[in-house]
């Protein structure tokens, strides 16, 4: 089992992305040393190109995600695909984030140069008192689409809900989603492909406004998608765990943790992405592997063979693994 340092847990770097609707909540919220400016986005287990994160610590120190992915099958075993397919993020959503909507594989595959397509989740960490999700939009087709946007109708458009701390969101391929006013805990594809239909009319430094997608959004747009009312988390939580979603992606579960509850999470999948993202912090110890120590804003990936996850402490985690 996880005696073997090879097989023990790692703890990528996080990569930071400065966005024009970022904040400094990365920085005062999580403890992160971040560039100057308005950081949006903390790709906290990536092996994407435009962030891939190098590992700390442990036998493999040094060596970026998509290098072992490439070159250290063992670590995977099972695994399907020719790249690393999951991307775990956390976004400060200070300001809106543009009205988007992502493709999907076959979409992505065919114009974004082989690129996966985009099923993404959210779980939202912190949300201000004037939080807001919009989700999906109440046109019938493309053509009534296209009027509304040309005529800046976007209050008939989208389907805007408020948010709170707990609540979570499936977005899948096809979802027309924007988020304001939010801390987020977002598992997704790894893909950086994003199609803006709107951006507020909001300029950057050097004066110009950020490129929008219309043709593309006009084509991925899933206009037969039910409408949201809220992102309340009604599954169950047995022993400290709740499946939060599952599809033919990713699963994704929320893991809590008390001083006199202990969880210990089977780890008999390829691999598992884990971030804590809230409490005082704790220990995880894979197998009979060593103790770790675990704090808010802490992010691991656990292998193939590395054992059952013990965790002990007060923390709340959001764990996942590729299907």
């Amino acid at each position: 089992m996880a005696s073997d340092i090879t097989r023990d847990i790692m703890f990528p770097k996080p990569v930071f992305v400065e966005k024009i609707w970022g904040g400094r909540k990365l920085e005062t919220e999580f403890g992160y040393t971040i560039p100057d400016g308005p950081v949006g986005e903390c790709w906290s287990i990536s092996a994407h190109p435009n962030g891939d994160c190098p590992i700390e610590g442990g036998a493999w120190d040094g060596r970026y995600l998509s290098d072992l992915w490439a070159n250290e099958p063992q670590l995977f075993a099972g695994a399907k695909g020719d790249r690393f397919p999951l991307l775990i993020k956390i976004l400060d959503a200070h300001d809106y984030l543009s009205v988007q909507v992502h493709p999907d594989d076959a979409y992505a595959g065919a114009h974004e140069n082989g690129s996966l397509g985009k099923s993404e989740c959210w779980y939202i960490l912190e949300a201000d008192p004037d939080a807001r999700i919009m989700i999906g939009q109440k046109a019938h087709d493309r053509d009534e689409f296209a009027a509304m946007v040309a005529e800046h109708r976007w209050s008939e458009l989208l389907n805007e809900i408020p948010i709170h701390a707990g609540d979570f969101f499936a977005i899948n391929p096809g979802t027309v989603h924007a988020v304001k006013g939010a801390l987020i805990l977002e598992t997704q594809q790894s893909s950086d492909v994003t199609y803006r239909v709107y951006d507020f009319d909001r300029r950057q430094p050097d004066g110009s406004e950020r490129e929008l997608h219309m043709a593309q959004c006009l084509d991925v747009i899933d206009f037969s998608a039910p409408l949201l009312t809220d992102g309340a988390v009604t599954a169950p939580e047995v022993d400290g765990i709740t499946k939060l979603m599952s599809c033919s992606y990713f699963d994704v579960f929320r893991v809590r943790v008390s001083p006199d509850k202990p969880v210990v999470i089977p780890q008999d999948k390829p691999f598992m992405c884990v971030s804590m993202v809230s409490g005082k912090g704790g220990t995880v110890v894979a197998g009979d592997g060593p103790t770790h120590e675990l704090e808010k804003g802490s992010h691991f990936l656990a292998p193939a063979g590395c054992g059952d996850l013990a965790f002990a402490g007060d923390m709340e985690l959001i764990a996942s693994y590729a299907n």
